[in-house]
């Protein structure tokens, strides 16, 4: 790939002159502005970034950024940027979509990309909801949710969006807040040093048809008690009084008062290891029995697709190129008379 020049930009020269629409006090605000303010600083021309997104309230993210954009169809937005990528290497793309383009209609493209670990990263919007088509239960809703089109409450197990995205492959994983201005500044930053997919689920506010559905979690008032934000290399330790931290009892996770354990029993966070295995055990934590996770849960590295595509074309052009009548013989064939 050809090395880019740094560029100098701030956040209000990947603002548009369009009118951002979303409902009042809706989370997508929060994250255009932290998303906005990220791109600025990664030194890349904004004619070299594209957004790409699918259908829903997330997929208005386009118009809003000063950038190329595509508003492509429902959950199709991982094949249109992978094709973006293979066609210009050097582009920074980035796809865009809700938990309902992705993780339904979408749900096969997204884990074909995760498991092709082409370099560009997804941004998940997560409220848990339907919000475009007025508040239908989506993938991720779970058990019980009365909406709409499940009066009597859905029946249908949630979707866990990094769960389901390590067990495609996906070789950085991450979670974030939609309020969480530095951090999820700090996470899209991140994502885009990694060479890979980076998948970034963002727990997201829909105040109309699911509002404060995260609060249980990451609250103003809960986020102390009920999260832990991973840091590489330290250990899981939340709480007000940073008084909780999580051992592991053989492959169950407990969490433990820190004053009654030696430091050494505590789960350490490692964001590097190889196997998806530990990076799973921590997707799966939950309220009320454990603290939801944020940060990154695993970064490791893989061959890219387009590197890996590039190579296998040189491979073959290294055997020389065979005339069009070779290339139409090869193989079997058959005389017809």
């Amino acid at each position: 790939m050809t090395a880019q020049p740094l560029i100098t930009l701030g956040r209000k020269d990947l603002a548009t002159d369009q009118e951002v629409r979303w409902c009042p006090g809706c989370g997508d605000y929060a994250i255009l502005k932290s998303v906005q303010g990220a791109l600025a600083g990664l030194g890349v021309a904004k004619e070299n970034m594209v957004i790409i997104s699918g259908i829903g309230c997330a997929a208005r993210f386009p118009y809003y950024m000063d950038t190329y954009g595509f508003h492509s169809i429902h959950g199709r937005a991982p094949a249109f940027a992978t094709g973006a990528k293979m066609a210009n290497p050097d582009l920074s793309v980035w796809v865009v979509g809700g938990d309902g383009d992705m993780m339904s209609i979408g749900g096969n493209h997204l884990i074909h990309l995760l498991r092709r670990n082409v370099d560009l990263t997804v941004l998940l919007f997560n409220n848990r909801i339907y919000g475009l088509t007025k508040g239908q239960f989506s993938p991720t809703s779970g058990l019980g949710i009365k909406t709409k089109s499940s009066p009597m409450g859905s029946i249908d197990p949630a979707f866990n969006p990094l769960a389901l995205a390590l067990g495609a492959g996906a070789t950085f994983v991450g979670r974030s807040v939609d309020i969480w201005g530095k951090h999820l500044e700090a996470m899209v930053t991140a994502a885009h040093a990694h060479k890979g997919t980076s998948f970034i689920e963002i727990l997201q506010n829909c105040i109309i048809f699911n509002k404060d559905v995260h609060d249980g979690a990451i609250g103003r008032a809960e986020k102390a008690e009920h999260s832990v934000d991973l840091v590489h290399g330290e250990p899981l330790i939340f709480g007000e009084n940073r008084d909780k931290g999580i051992r592991l009892d053989g492959f169950t996770p407990r969490i433990v008062n820190v004053a009654d354990v030696d430091p050494s029993q505590l789960l350490v966070h490692d964001e590097t290891t190889d196997s998806a295995a530990y990076a799973q055990l921590l997707a799966s934590f939950d309220i009320p029995d454990l603290p939801v996770v944020t940060g990154i849960l695993r970064k490791v590295q893989r061959p890219t697709y387009e590197v890996s595509i590039a190579d296998q074309v040189k491979l073959a052009q290294a055997a020389g190129r065979p005339s069009l009548d070779d290339l139409f013989s090869q193989g079997d064939t058959w005389t017809v008379q």
